[in-house]
């Protein structure tokens, strides 16, 4: 009975296994909805470009939706403000630092708040993410019954332009699972949500 009504339904209510830690170092309640925080560009496993560009949207999205009372800078909205200054190579300088020493250089990182006029960024590491599936309900060699799998683990750096400091972190480890009766994996966008709205919660009001 419960696989026909699944079968009907086309999709299970997912399965989501969460293990988050935050600290909260120098931010302070409505230090965000006071300074503003303005989206820099991610790292990722990949590298890819265009997965950069689709963590920070999702996550900024989730952030705009979920605290309104924050002024938001998108990471677009950061890039051109750091174009228009001509803050490009600065900026890139300042990311090739941080590869090596995971540091972002306190005068640039200042130029870039005063470029996005807001006191804080915020910085996303996407460390790990993968997918996979495996049959649940076989009938003669026919898949009816597929559970997808992904597993994410992210880290979120807020940094205080001002003085050089991580005013704020957190990391979140996902696993997230649903049967469904379609090949369609479980995507990135789904997890970045589901980890952006925990993360953001955390944050002090």
């Amino acid at each position: 009975m419960l696989i026909n009504i699944g079968l009907l339904c086309g999709c299970y209510i997912p399965q989501v296994y969460l293990s988050a830690q935050h600290r909260q170092i120098s931010l302070d309640p409505k230090d965000l909805q006071t300074h503003g925080l303005a989206f820099i560009t991610p790292s990722t496993v990949t590298g890819q470009e265009e997965e950069k560009q689709a963590v920070a949207l999702t996550f900024s999205e989730v952030l705009i939706k979920e605290r309104p009372d924050i002024r938001c800078i998108t990471l677009a909205e950061t890039l051109s403000a750091v174009n228009q200054v001509g803050l490009a190579e600065d900026y890139k300088r300042m990311f090739e630092d941080y590869r090596d020493t995971g540091i972002f250089k306190r005068d640039i990182l200042r130029k870039v708040g005063e470029a996005t006029k807001t006191r804080y960024v915020a910085q996303i590491k996407l460390a790990s993410f993968s997918q996979s599936s495996d049959t649940r309900f076989n009938v003669f060699g026919l898949r009816l019954l597929v559970t997808q799998h992904a597993h994410i683990r992210l880290f979120f750096h807020i940094w205080d332009t001002q003085d050089g400091r991580i005013a704020w972190e957190g990391v979140d480890e996902m696993h997230y699972a649903v049967d469904v009766i379609t090949e369609k994996s479980v995507t990135l966008k789904i997890v970045i949500e589901r980890v952006a709205r925990d993360l953001i919660a955390s944050l002090p009001k």
